[in-house]
């Protein structure tokens, strides 16, 4: 499919790119977007959460009152989970959260993401451009021009470029991201997807 290129103005070129139907033209699969979603959510998480159990808390472990005739029921150590201070009954230990995902399933999720997008009329193809330093003010200009300054973006490039990235980190509702690092989550989470001329390629490559 046939797609109008912009300039960093928002301009039209007068230009058209291909798209190809195989990435940007199939039928969603929303169950292999769900799955790509949820093990990109879960990497996210750290797992270093740990609680002391009754083994692992330092207190005296000297008998702390008689076995019989106190009234109450018996106790052997502070250590115990019934008094304060004491350890934790099944805390929570180190962990991975990961989920494994097959390669195919996360072309297809990425695919399906991108045809979405397509459907909803959020894609746009912008030439390549760069700026001359790092420099906030122009990256916001450029989100102005291209008129989505106001709704969370994402701009795909083709490869690194360093006054880019660094141009549109401070950017809140905005980011940069290299078509070779793209996930499913980044194209979901943006009503605007920006893609640079050079990253159709790379896309192309990667998915097909």
């Amino acid at each position: 499919m046939n797609i109008e290129v912009f300039n960093k103005e928002g301009k039209a070129t007068g230009r058209n790119v291909d798209l190809p139907d195989s990435i940007f033209g199939i039928e969603p699969n929303n169950h292999a977007i769900y799955l790509a979603v949820k093990s990109y959510l879960a990497a996210q998480r750290q797992g270093t959460h740990k609680a002391k159990e009754k083994g692992e808390v330092t207190a005296s472990t000297k008998k702390i009152k008689r076995q019989k005739g106190t009234g109450t029921a018996r106790a052997g150590s502070l250590k115990s989970p019934v008094f304060r201070g004491g350890g934790r009954v099944f805390g929570p230990r180190p962990r991975t959260y990961e989920v494994k995902l097959n390669k195919k399933v996360s072309r297809l999720a990425r695919a399906s993401a991108l045809s979405l997008k397509m459907k909803e009329g959020a894609v746009k193809v912008v030439e390549d451009f760069t700026f001359e330093a790092p420099k906030t003010k122009d990256f916001a200009n450029v989100l102005n021009s291209l008129q989505v300054a106001d709704s969370k973006s994402v701009l795909i490039s083709g490869e690194y470029n360093k006054n880019l990235h660094l141009s549109a980190r401070n950017c809140a509702n905005s980011r940069v991201v290299n078509a070779n690092e793209l996930s499913t989550y980044d194209i979901l989470n943006c009503k605007t997807l920006l893609v640079s001329e050079s990253a159709v390629k790379s896309i192309a490559d990667t998915l097909s």
